[in-house]
């Protein structure tokens, strides 16, 4: 069975910083598309980037031009900078891929 395991959150201030990883096993890595998720308080789950096998990259509206989603085969990790974080940006992260998701990890920004 697929497992995700998601690292990197953490209280940033406003305008920082920060890298999430996710490390996938159990899986043929390089041939599936990868995502991330995340979900704040009271809200649904919602997409935040996507990047296919060939490292095709989809944003949502709300990131676009601040967060970068990566991917190392060799690893067998998908990577998503976040950079100027904004308080709204809050929320717990999730990992995907095939129907599994990680445990998440919790980005909270704050002054």
């Amino acid at each position: 069975q697929v497992q995700l395991v998601e690292s990197g959150g953490g209280l940033v201030q406003p305008g920082g910083s920060l890298r999430l990883s996710c490390v996938a096993s159990r899986i043929m890595f390089r041939i599936y598309a990868m995502g991330w998720y995340r979900q704040a308080p009271g809200k649904q789950r919602e997409l935040v980037a996507t990047i296919t096998s060939r490292g095709y990259t989809n944003y949502s509206d709300s990131v676009k031009g601040r967060f970068t989603i990566s991917r190392d085969n060799a690893k067998n990790t998908v990577y998503l900078q976040m950079d100027s974080l904004k308080p709204e940006d809050t929320a717990v992260y999730y990992c995907n891929t095939q129907s599994t998701w990680g445990q998440g990890t919790q980005v909270t920004v704050s002054s």
